[in-house]
């Protein structure tokens, strides 16, 4: 990793500097394959925003110098939006347990520089520093035999696996944003992969 990219910590209110940019990145990164999202900067503002207002919130964020290269977030699912919180509840997992993470994000030029293993590794120090049991994070669902899927793309299943990651099939969710190409918003389903703290 070069000397001057900077991997730092931020709580609640402090984000608040930053959403402008992160919301752009969230679109930019998120039209890609698997998520194929037509990004909304009102949305993405609305989104951010549950982060700020949370003070046990944190984003990690990649810097180099000035420019935000990558970022990732958490939160105590508790703060979360009820869409997050209810594969838990209907499976009786106590959301007060779960830390959850939200995206790990990086622009192209900085991937395989060891930063998505800081990622993780701060957002569980702030699950544990809060004493949350249980790190957990969703992941859309793509056929595997998706037409749109480039071909050099390659699923992070492994790469969670090896964080000490892995999928709960008892927990699944839809949520609905507007793929690229689509009129309206349609449901994606999404599994969660859960750790023990």
């Amino acid at each position: 990793m070069r000397d001057d990219l900077k991997v730092l910590r931020y709580k609640g209110n402090e984000i608040l500097p930053f959403i402008p940019e992160l919301a752009t990145l969230r679109i930019s990164i998120f039209k890609e394959y698997p998520y194929l999202y037509e990004g909304d900067l009102d949305y993405e503002n609305k989104y951010l925003n549950t982060y700020v207002k949370c003070p046990e919130s944190i984003i990690v964020l990649a810097l180099d110098n000035d420019k935000i290269a990558g970022a990732s977030s958490a939160i105590p699912l508790e703060f979360e939006t009820i869409e997050f919180q209810k594969p838990f509840l209907e499976n009786n997992i106590n959301i007060k347990d779960v830390f959850y993470f939200g995206e790990s994000l990086l622009r192209d030029e900085y991937r395989g520089r060891k930063i998505y293993r800081q990622f993780f590794t701060q957002r569980e120090e702030a699950a544990k520093e809060y004493g949350c049991k249980i790190a957990a994070f969703a992941a859309v669902e793509r056929a595997a035999d998706d037409p749109r899927k480039p071909k050099d793309y390659q699923p992070l299943d492994a790469i969670w696996r090896y964080f000490g990651y892995e999928k709960n099939p008892a927990l699944r969710a839809y949520f609905k944003w507007k793929e690229t190409g689509e009129k309206v918003e349609t449901p994606k389903p999404l599994s969660f992969w859960l750790k023990n703290l």
